[in-house]
C-alpha cells in the first residue's frame, strides 16, 4: 500500500538503520538463520568491515511504529546495536514527505 494513503489505513514506510559497528562474519552467519530478517521487510547492505546498514520497508500506521517494530527484531540479534535511523531522499519520497525543500531522490 502506498505511503500516500489516507489516515486510518496502514502505510508502507521506508527508512535505513545504521549499526554501531560493521557486522562480524559470525553475526553475518547468525543473520542468515534469523527468519525475522528474511521476510523481505529488512535487508542488509554492507561494505564488509567498514559499515553495515539495514534498508527497511515496514507497514504501520505511523513511521515511529514502523521504526520501533524494526528495532525489536534486533533483540534476537546478539551484539548488534543500532546507532541511527536515516530518512534518505528515497525514504522521504516513498513516505510521501518530499516537498520543494527536500533534495529529490536519484532516478
Amino acid at each position: 500500500m502506498s505511503s500516500s494513503s489516507t489516515t486510518g489505513r496502514v502505510r508502507s514506510w521506508h527508512f535505513i538503520l545504521h549499526t554501531d559497528e560493521p557486522l562480524t562474519p559470525e553475526q553475518d552467519d547468525t543473520l542468515a538463520g534469523l527468519d525475522s530478517f528474511n521476510d523481505g521487510r529488512i535487508g542488509l547492505e554492507e561494505v564488509r568491515g567498514v559499515e553495515s546498514t539495514f534498508v527497511c520497508y515496514f507497514e504501520a500506521d505511523h513511521l515511529t511504529e514502523a521504526i520501533a517494530e524494526a528495532l525489536t527484531l534486533f533483540e534476537e540479534f546478539p551484539g548488534v546495536r543500532i546507532r541511527s535511523v536515516e530518512l534518505s531522499p528515497h525514504s522521504l519520497d516513498h513516505n510521501g514527505m518530499a516537498t520543494a525543500s527536500v533534495v529529490p531522490a536519484p532516478v
